[in-house]
């Protein structure tokens, strides 16, 4: 009997820890660019750059969406505590893709885009860290007298800790220049 007891405590240790886990979905899309030998490669990806917000260009974004849910459990005197969360984040990091060009400006490019990404998984480290809080802001929700006032505090919550982590992912961008001071800038 203890054999079976101690081989069911790690799986009851994990049915119990997956109630907590973010699903993540992060995809690439890329928008095509051409270069002519000699051209510049900074005008080049602004006029094919389909990203632009309030009058300006940019050459990569990365949107991000947390999504949650939660279920409950209703006591008979109807207090209602969290028993399962689901939280997911959705990302897309859209960046420019070269075609053409000389061998001078492929390299420039490929070192560009390099710090490009870099700063773009910044954003998506932004909404991850957005979504693992959400899920324990979730979680360490109290139990409450009523269901109703359960689902109202669980979501205030979650949309606290989501405006923080969109006013971060603005923080970021007037910290880094949009990625300048992490390397993605082409000077010509």
């Amino acid at each position: 009997m203890k054999r079976t007891t101690a081989a069911l405590l790690p799986l009851l240790w994990l049915a119990l820890s997956a109630h907590a886990e973010v699903q993540e979905r992060l995809q690439e899309q890329y928008y095509d660019l051409q270069v002519a030998s000699g051209e510049s490669l900074s005008r080049a990806i602004n006029q094919a750059s389909p990203i632009r917000q309030n009058g300006q260009i940019y050459h990569a974004y990365t949107r991000w969406q947390v999504q949650w849910n939660f279920w409950w459990r209703e006591q008979r005197d109807g207090r209602c505590q969290i028993d399962l969360t689901r939280t997911r984040l959705s990302a897309t990091i859209t960046l420019p893709r070269l075609g053409g060009g000389d061998a001078q400006q492929r390299q420039r490019f490929e070192q560009y885009l390099g710090a490009l990404r870099e700063h773009e998984l910044g954003h998506y480290r932004i909404g991850q860290a957005a979504a693992a809080e959400i899920d324990a802001a979730l979680l360490a929700t109290p139990e409450y007298p009523s269901c109703t006032e359960l689902q109202q505090q669980a979501n205030r919550r979650a949309n606290a800790v989501l405006q923080r982590h969109l006013e971060h992912e603005r923080r970021y961008d007037r910290e880094t220049g949009h990625g300048h001071s992490q390397g993605a800038r082409l000077t010509e």
